[in-house]
């Protein structure tokens, strides 16, 4: 008689795949801000924000293609309970942006070169002093050719609206009240 042994084998297989490349490259934006009444540090809050989809592309334009750089950016407040978009554009920014503060002009982004893929304005904090009563609910970035003019919303490719951020609530202010505004662009692989 013949004894049999029954044998099997099983084989599994898997493919192992790398992680590959990740094109994406966030970019963001980081704001502070400190509300100063009589001298005396009365509120500070941070917000991120919107980079519009004309700040991209003035991004991409700029670094690969022929479009020139904006030599000079420009802080704004706004004063209405807006939602800032990514199809906000200078032209159509949304919001109602104040001019009640004393400053003759908008107030310029003053930033550091770049290091460690972040730049910001943090050593020159733009610096509103408010002329009326008011409550404002957010700032943005904006830069061209009649950038430095307070409410100007003059359309063309030479004027950009980076970004917007809404202050997530009112904030209320009387003159002579002092608004520290700072803005961080940071890029980082994901």
């Amino acid at each position: 008689m013949k004894n049999i042994i029954p044998v099997h084998a099983t084989m599994k297989g898997s493919l192992l795949a790398g992680r590959g490349l990740n094109p994406r490259i966030p970019i963001s934006t980081l704001w502070g801000f400190e509300h100063i009444r009589a001298g005396k540090l009365i509120d500070k809050w941070e917000c991120l924000n919107v980079i519009t989809t004309e700040g991209f592309n003035h991004m991409l334009d700029v670094q690969f293609g022929a479009v020139a750089k904006i030599a000079t950016w420009y802080l704004t407040i706004f004063e209405d309970d807006y939602t800032p978009l990514i199809t906000n554009t200078y032209a159509v920014p949304g919001y109602t942006e104040s001019t009640a503060y004393d400053e003759a002009n908008r107030i310029e982004f003053i930033d550091v070169p770049a290091a460690a893929r972040v730049m910001t304005n943090t050593a020159s904090k733009g610096t509103f002093t408010i002329s009326a009563t008011k409550i404002m609910y957010g700032a943005s970035l904006v830069g061209g050719t009649n950038a430095a003019t307070k409410d100007d919303t003059t359309a063309g490719v030479a004027n950009i609206l980076f970004c917007s951020s809404s202050f997530g609530g009112g904030k209320s202010f009387v003159d002579d009240d002092v608004l520290l505004v700072d803005c961080t662009i940071t890029l980082a692989d994901s």
